[in-house]
């Protein structure tokens, strides 16, 4: 192992080629034999798992309930909301027969050609139609709003250059979709669920971001306002790493959900969807982690302290055990994931290695000098400061621990984010500065022909305006032109 750490190439030498090799390094996922999608290993599913449950009870509390929908849509459903089939007809898998046979020479399958469909069915790219097809079943009156629904899924978009967890042709991710019987009711959803994701992903990711709403061109298709959050990785680079859509009554018409008003009048429902995937993993990963692996914040690591014995007899370790278990009841009392790895096939600076490189937050060593002071050796891996602690106590210092740890990662991130926050109103220095990466909140006109030519130009887009920032009035650095607001501009993933 500590040759594995050896080989993982250093950040400052190739960022993309560190983030490649560490997800694959630290058991998180790899490639899969199907193009372009992903093997979620059993560690790196784990800490989704921790995601999906903070974010499912999060939901939970604002009155969301989960459903499920079809997986397969047909191709006529898309074709009803003309933005939206626009969106993503380019990434959609299409499903034209439903049976194999046997070809000539036995050897092998062919598709059948009597089987092919009367209507092609779409791989869910998104769920919007299908599920708005269904409430058109549910809603008749005012009395029946709101429906609130999530799924959990996977949806499949033909990506052509993937990357593990940031960008795969198939992903996981929930998709929340509700329905309303009030402009008002609906934009206050699709900002409630915007705070809902800023709270998960700063309070248990500990990923600092954003908040702010797309321009025009970078709305969901189909949306009449894409609200966002926008992290920064360490390399600069922004991701979008949550979005909340306010769709108006686009839906509601394309599928004739109506119901009867208060007023007794007929009325297309109202509608909002939202959704974060497994690409949190990766602001996870590229936020925190260093040179000698990934660095978990504890609130979402699978193991939060591993307890490694170090013996030379039978009997050192008999002892070392009697007095460990006593440490990991304790910890696990309070509510911690613990492990205690007494592995003898394993040398010690093997697991120190492993442990380490997987982002286990807290490592506590005992050995026989240990057992005779009544001290354990204690490592944090955000700092990698080691410390010797007496056991009486042990379990309180290590919460404490675990807690400052979570603090402390989300602080570092927040203050490097802060440090790379540029205000620019030249153009030229920004072309020269933006390659570099930042976040740069600089004047806009509002128009789509000076957001196309900054693109095209620097490869930069604008993420969002940025709801915490002060707008103040000023000129676009690029038209000359006045300024409706200022905005944050960066590369991207």
């Amino acid at each position: 192992m500590a040759k594995e750490l050896k080989e993982l190439t250093k950040r400052s030498v190739n960022y993309s080629e560190w983030y490649n090799q560490l997800v694959v390094k630290a058991d998180l996922a790899e490639q899969s034999d199907v193009r372009g999608c992903m093997v979620i290993k059993p560690y790196g599913y784990a800490i989704w798992e921790k995601i999906q449950r903070v974010l499912d009870d999060k939901f939970k509390e604002t009155g969301v309930v989960n459903a499920y929908f079809p997986l397969l849509i047909p191709k006529s459903f898309l074709s009803r909301e003309a933005e939206h089939v626009e969106g993503f007809a380019k990434e959609c898998a299409v499903v034209t027969h439903y049976r194999l046979k046997t070809n000539e020479s036995h050897d092998g399958v062919v598709v059948d050609p009597a089987a092919k469909l009367e209507e092609e069915l779409i791989i869910r790219p998104t769920s919007e139609t299908i599920i708005w097809n269904t409430y058109r079943n549910w809603i008749k009156s005012y009395r029946d709003l709101p429906v609130l629904c999530n799924q959990w899924c996977n949806v499949m978009r033909w990506e052509m250059r993937t990357r593990l967890f940031l960008r795969t042709s198939e992903f996981l991710w929930q998709e929340g979709h509700t329905a309303h019987a009030t402009r008002e009711e609906a934009e206050e959803r699709a900002r409630l669920m915007l705070r809902v994701y800023a709270d998960v992903v700063e309070n248990y990711l500990a990923v600092p971001v954003v908040q702010g709403v797309k321009s025009e061109t970078e709305r969901f298709a189909g949306a009449l306002d894409t609200y966002t959050i926008e992290a920064m990785m360490q390399d600069g680079k922004a991701l979008q790493s949550g979005t909340s859509h306010f769709l108006g009554q686009n839906f509601g018409r394309a599928f004739d959900v109506q119901f009867l008003n208060r007023e007794n009048r007929p009325e297309y429902a109202w509608a909002t969807s939202w959704g974060v995937s497994t690409r949190l993993m990766g602001a996870l990963i590229m936020t925190h982690s260093d040179d000698n692996g990934l660095v978990l914040p504890p609130a979402l690591a699978p193991t939060q302290v591993v307890v490694i014995p170090i013996w030379k007899t039978d009997e050192q370790l008999a002892a070392i055990n009697a007095k460990a278990q006593g440490v990991v009841d304790g910890l696990r009392a309070r509510g911690l994931s613990v492990k205690y790895d007494n592995d003898g096939n394993k040398r010690p600076g093997f697991k120190f290695a492993d442990y380490e490189l997987k982002g286990v937050p807290v490592r506590l060593v005992m050995g026989a000098r240990d057992l005779e002071n009544g001290t354990v050796e204690v490592m944090r891996r955000d700092t990698l400061e080691k410390v010797t602690v007496g056991l009486d106590g042990i379990e309180a210092y290590v919460e404490g621990l675990l807690k400052d740890i979570q603090r402390n990662i989300f602080e570092k991130a927040r203050a490097f984010r802060d440090a790379h926050v540029y205000e620019c109103d030249d153009y030229e220095d920004f072309k020269r500065r933006v390659k570099d990466g930042g976040f740069f909140l600089c004047h806009w006109d509002g128009s789509a022909e000076t957001e196309a030519r900054i693109k095209e130009e620097t490869q930069a887009t604008i993420r969002c305006v940025p709801f915490g920032y002060e707008q103040t009035p000023g000129i676009d650095m690029v038209s000359g032109r006045p300024a409706k607001c200022r905005v944050i501009i960066a590369r991207a993933y």
